[in-house]
């Protein structure tokens, strides 16, 4: 079982351990403590194209003369900042190509692009997943190979001891795209505060909200370069650091507040003015996102003149793709990396603990229950949701036994072996990932028993079955459709009649938020840099605010995890984490552990592998494009 405890191992592997066979794989076949009202505005209007002509299909990527090659800043490990008043520093992070002019296009090939929406207002997943792998935009903070926050923007930073006082001292100098001007502290507020506003569909828009704009407490400007935030009540720096990093579906990132005023929201999102590596320049909906490299950017200049995403949903164009050359690197299902094998010169770029993978039951919504704020998913007549949301009734228990006969009846371990080719180990619970056997009791493990499966679906009142729905979110993680299918086929064995959707995130996110999502879906997260990040996802809408939820909101869950996500006491913080993670377990709550993986990104023949610019923050999709250099 692979276990990545600390400062991540990364290798570039050969492919010959990939070409296992498959035949096993027929055979199993965001939310704050009581948040007060935004105030801001927000527009939900989006855009659906650029008004700019596509590039003509890109042929083979040009290798440019050689380059001397820039080595990454070093990744200095920087404490959380937890209860402390002296400030966090971060190691010198300009680092720019003077001598070396980019050149050339780095082309990679993406399964879900969606309409472009880089402004804050404007933003949802799974543009925030993509977005930020790209950057055309920067946060203030990201997270180095050791899983520790590390500065970006901001150059150092500290917290009051009580919790409540949160001060970014930034970086100088940082210029937005598009000429418009320093970022200063006033940028990074403006942008907060649309990103938590009302109506945002940012995924931890509440958690912003709580953070930024708590009545109670203040976000101001010291200076030009130094942002003071009093949360009005003490926040642990879990939620804190997961909205602040990147890249990842939670993080944020900062633009230009006067090209907003200028232009409005809707034509400022078409030409966005961030601060990363690159600018963007157009896009078509559903087709490519075409940027160009900053010269002489404040962090790090790319080696490439232009970085392109092309939209591939299909599997096999994007392999075509690759072999072609059109493509030099790309998302690829583990099974077609024995293809990558046979393209001259092409390598493996492996990155150990790349992510997990959960299960989710939707429906549970046992926060006003019989009043008018009754989600609309709730349903006891689905056998996976009690009727009653007392733990101690017959009825949660029975809706328990066919929640935890759903997990047992899934062969994990079969999964790792065949369809992740033993580039992963099988999950307990989501937040956990490569901390579970550090942080869990070792009674919280999944068994893999159809018999007793079948036992408790009838022992619950369903000797024949039943039916239910179960859809992968298309999330950019290994095999996630393929170990969804996988997981369908299990449970048809145990005699459920499993309903198979596969649909584009973009159209299944909207029914999440809405809660009228009813079934199970599996999700992809990337690793957490303390168990217990992504706990909000479980928080009511009606007392929380929460945007996104797992599909399941409890009076305990909200008690808990308020208290929880208060906690600044690190010893405390990991009780109250294993307090809820057996809670979940117990009842096969939500988040069922499914599998961790590894990244494993191909590497074409004309790009040198970069494993010293990855960013840790979230492994689902590939980052660092900054660092890719051309081989000569």
């Amino acid at each position: 079982m692979l276990r990545f405890p600390g400062k991540p191992l990364t290798a570039v592997v050969g492919l010959g351990a990939l070409t296992l066979m498959l035949a096993l794989v027929a055979a199993c076949g965001g939310a704050a403590e009581s948040p007060a009202p935004a105030t801001g505005q927000t527009s939900a209007s989006q855009t659906t194209t650029s008004q700019s002509a596509a590039p003509a299909a890109p042929a083979a990527t040009e290798a440019p003369a050689a380059e001397s090659r820039s080595s990454a800043p070093a990744a200095t490990e920087v404490p959380v900042a937890a209860a402390v008043t002296a400030p966090t520093a971060t190691p010198e992070t300009a680092e720019v190509t003077i001598d070396n002019t980019p050149v050339g296009t780095l082309t990679v090939g993406q399964k879900e692009l969606g309409p472009f929406m880089g402004h804050p207002a404007l933003t949802g997943n799974p543009q925030i997943f993509v977005l930020q792998t790209a950057p055309i935009g920067e946060s203030l903070l990201t997270v180095s190979s050791e899983l520790k926050p590390v500065g970006m923007l901001a150059r150092e930073w500290s917290v009051s001891p009580d919790g409540s006082t949160w001060t970014f001292n930034l970086n100088e100098g940082v210029q937005f795209h598009k000429g418009y001007g320093e970022m200063t502290a006033e940028d990074v507020i403006w942008g907060m505060r649309q990103f938590g506003a009302e109506g945002s569909k940012h995924p931890r828009a509440s958690n912003i909200r709580g953070i930024w704009e708590n009545p109670e407490g203040h976000a101001i400007a010291v200076d030009d370069y130094t942002v003071e935030v009093n949360t009005g009540a003490p926040w642990s720096e879990v939620p804190v650091n997961e909205i602040l990093t990147s890249a990842g579906g939670g993080g944020t990132w900062i633009v230009s507040k006067k090209q907003s005023e200028e232009l409005g929201v809707e034509e400022a999102n078409d030409q966005i003015a961030g601060t990363g590596p690159w600018d963007l320049v157009e896009y078509r909906t559903g087709e490519f996102w075409r940027m160009e490299a900053v010269t002489d950017h404040w962090r790090k200049t790319p080696h490439f003149a232009e970085l392109q995403f092309r939209e591939i949903p299909e599997e096999s164009s994007r392999v075509a793709g690759f072999q072609t050359g059109n493509l030099d690197t790309t998302l690829l299902a583990f099974d077609s990396l024995a293809l990558v094998e046979a393209v001259d010169g092409a390598e493996i770029m492996r990155v150990p603990g790349g992510g997990e993978s959960a299960l989710t039951f939707y429906g549970q919504y046992y926060v006003g229950i019989g009043t008018e704020d009754q989600q609309p998913g709730y349903d006891p007549e689905l056998p996976w949701v009690s009727a009653d949301p007392d733990i101690n009734s017959e009825a949660w228990k029975n809706a328990a036994k066919v929640r935890t006969a759903l997990s047992i009846a899934i062969d994990r371990q079969g999964i790792v072996d065949t369809l992740l080719h033993g580039y992963g180990s099988p999950a307990v619970l989501w937040d956990f990932g490569q901390y579970e056997e550090s942080w869990l009791p070792p009674e919280l493990r999944w068994e893999y028993n159809p018999e007793r499966a079948m036992q408790l679906i009838a022992e619950a009142g369903y000797p024949d079955g039943f039916s239910i729905t179960l859809t992968p979110s298309l999330r950019g993680a290994p095999v996630e459709v393929e170990a969804c299918e996988a997981i369908a086929t299990m449970w048809g064995d145990i005699g459920l009649d499993v309903k198979f959707q596969n649909l584009p995130y973009t159209t299944l996110r909207p029914s999440l938020i809405a809660r009228n999502y009813q079934g199970s879906t599996c999700h992809a997260g990337g690793i957490r840099l303390e168990p217990g990040q992504g706990f909000s996802g479980m928080l009511s809408q009606l007392h929380h605010q929460a945007v996104w939820n797992r599909g399941v909101e409890h009076p305990w869950m909200d008690e808990k995890v308020a208290e929880h996500m208060a906690e600044i006491d690190s010893v405390k913080r990991r009780e109250l984490a294993i307090e809820i993670a057996t809670f979940m377990f117990d009842n096969a709550l939500t988040g069922v552990g499914l599998y961790n993986f590894d990244s494993l990104w191909p590497v074409g023949p004309n790009i040198q592998p970069w494993i010293e610019g990855v960013r840790y923050r979230d492994l689902r999709n590939i980052n660092g494009y900054e660092y890719i250099q051309p081989r000569g």
